[in-house]
């Protein structure tokens, strides 16, 4: 299993419109965040889950040439205001609709914002296509014959967020993302036990009232017990090489461009 780290940071950005912080003005390319979103080959089979407003963007850096499906975590603006890019994957599966899984509150927000894609074909060439899917959440799961995609919801304020956990039929390995949540039920933790690796929202290290604190999220990270883990969204107040340094053993800090192979 490969997983590509598209973008690692929050609504907006670092650096941040009119900051000159620290952070913001930073030579280290790992302080430099474009809004979160992951990219998961299990086998050949290709996922995307989210696309920002740099979707394009981190495409072409990372060269990502090719979607199977697209998974949204939750319909906020910085997960799906780069979904019109998907149009391109659309051309390349041969005109046809890319199959989109989200919750029920994720698809009423893509059929508002791009009511000209959903359907089983683009309207025209070169047009993006969506099939929306509800996605199951546990005990169901996504089957494929390249492994399992199961999901739990994740409480972010006023929504509910997906929390997707990836395993590849010929390897065992299991890679869960939790991004963009206040905390971590129980049957997600129990998802995400014995996972490779997890990734978990850490926004800042203040509390928040719909994200978790990098405080909450390395005490969450041990209670679920993975061997390492990774924070994503993260905010302009976390410099990377300033808190890699306070994290303890088995937690570090997630960045654009970062490629873990399970």
């Amino acid at each position: 299993m490969e997983v590509i780290f598209l973008g690692t940071g929050t609504s907006q950005g670092v650096p941040m419109i009119a900051c000159d912080c620290e952070v913001c003005t930073s030579d280290d390319p790992r302080d430099r965040r474009t809004r979160a979103s992951v990219h998961v080959v299990m086998d050949g089979l290709r996922i995307q889950v989210d696309a920002g407003p740099e979707f394009r963007a981190q495409c072409l850096r990372e060269k990502i040439t090719w979607m199977d499906l697209f998974i949204l975590t939750h319909g906020h603006s910085d997960h799906i205001a780069g979904m019109d890019d998907l149009r391109r994957f659309c051309d390349l599966l041969g005109a046809a609709a890319l199959p989109v899984y989200s919750t029920a509150e994720g698809m009423v927000r893509v059929a508002t914002v791009f009511p000209y894609a959903i359907g089983e074909r683009p309207v025209a060439a070169g047009y993006a296509a969506f099939r929306l899917r509800e996605m199951p959440v546990s005990p169901e799961k996504l089957e494929f014959p390249q492994g399992t995609i199961e999901a739990a919801l994740l409480p972010h304020g006023t929504v509910l967020t997906l929390g997707l956990v990836f395993t590849e039929r010929s390897s065992g390995k299991k890679f869960a993302y939790y991004t963009d949540c206040k905390t971590v039920p129980p049957v997600a933790v129990g998802l995400a036990r014995g996972a490779d690796v997890v990734v978990l929202d850490g926004l800042r290290p203040e509390p928040h009232p719909s994200h978790m604190s990098v405080g909450e999220a390395v005490g969450m990270a041990q209670h679920i017990g993975a061997s390492r883990t990774y924070l994503t969204h993260l905010t302009h107040f976390i410099g990377h090489g300033d808190w890699m340094a306070r994290m303890p053993a088995g937690v570090a800090l997630a960045y654009d461009g970062l490629r873990l192979t399970l």
